[in-house]
């Protein structure tokens, strides 16, 4: 695809390629990772605003970084304006100048709170929260989607309103909040937001190859591309779409596997990195034994010999 660098506010991108935020994860060790493999801007997991101003140890956890993983973005959550503000100028926030309100998550308990999706049925609240958040002094931005179902889409007018109300960036996912993840993308309800404003334009939905975000930018006319489940099955998909070289699936996993057990306890290590592997071996051969050992793995040593069985067969 077209790589272009991006400015989001006083902020440069090295190009318009980027990891959306996927709750359980895009924490420090994944965005890391994808980072090295060509990713031009990588979010945050989904960050409750009210659990940081409620000292949440789980919620701060999500917001841990340093300066080998570079410029990253956090992503918030919540529908009080004021919270949310304060959300932004919380000192766990302080690593991040770009700040992203989610405006579209679809989950139906954080839809029930009126947070998320939700939003998109309240842009005069939508634009309350913007309005105050930029006051903190971050760059803010918003990832929303196209309507809550298909009879009322509501891309164009909410752009302009979160254009005015100070977001210097939009992401538009191209579905409905009933369609969860599924269905086609919405190329035309993207295109006419992205004529509609001034500010950058991501488009966010099905890109799972660098013909799909040539597709996407082609149709959308979008100033970059957001990269969601793909990255699950395989983070070196910013490889081929930034030209960055790839490497052995082995080597990936165990540098994967040495940064979080640098950052986690051994628990979460075993856990978290066993979704992983089993997400990397999908569609090879043997797959289905080896998720069968891997899921009885105890240790990081254990899960890590596994994959060099089968990634240095």
């Amino acid at each position: 695809m077209r790589l272009t660098p991006i400015t989001i506010g006083n902020v440069q991108l090295k190009n318009n390629v980027v990891l959306a935020p996927l709750a359980g994860y895009t924490n420090y060790p994944f965005r890391r990772l994808c980072k090295g493999y060509g990713a031009g801007l990588c979010y945050t997991e989904m960050v409750s605003g009210k659990g940081l101003k409620y000292g949440s140890e789980n919620t701060e956890e999500l917001l841990y970084t340093d300066d080998a993983e570079g410029l990253c973005a956090a992503q918030i959550f919540g529908n009080d304006p004021e919270i949310l503000r304060a959300a932004c100028e919380h000192e766990k926030v302080a690593p991040f100048p770009i700040v992203d309100i989610n405006m579209g998550c679809p989950v139906p308990k954080i839809y029930k709170n009126g947070e998320g999706s939700a939003l998109l049925e309240d842009p005069i609240l939508a634009e309350k929260i913007v309005k105050e958040c930029v006051k903190s002094g971050k760059i803010i931005t918003v990832k929303f989607r196209i309507g809550i179902h298909d009879s009322k889409l509501i891309t164009t007018e909410f752009a302009k309103r979160m254009e005015g109300a100070g977001a210097s960036l939009l992401t538009i996912h191209g579905r409905t909040k009933d369609k969860i993840y599924a269905g086609e993308v919405n190329f035309k309800e993207i295109e006419s937001a992205k004529k509609a404003v001034k500010i950058p334009v991501i488009a966010n939905g099905g890109v799972f190859s660098d013909a799909d975000a040539e597709k996407l930018m082609a149709e959308t006319g979008a100033d970059g591309v957001m990269v969601a489940r793909a990255a699950l099955f395989d983070p070196q998909i910013f490889c081929a779409l930034t030209g960055t070289p790839t490497e052995n699936k082995f080597e990936m996993f165990q540098k994967q596997l040495k940064w979080t057990q640098q950052v986690c306890d051994e628990r979460f290590v075993v856990v978290f990195m066993r979704k992983m592997a089993a997400f990397y071996v999908k569609g090879m051969r043997g797959a289905a034994v080896f998720k069968e050992r891997l899921f009885k793995a105890q240790t990081p040593e254990e899960i890590l010999h596994l994959a060099e069985q089968i990634w240095k067969e």
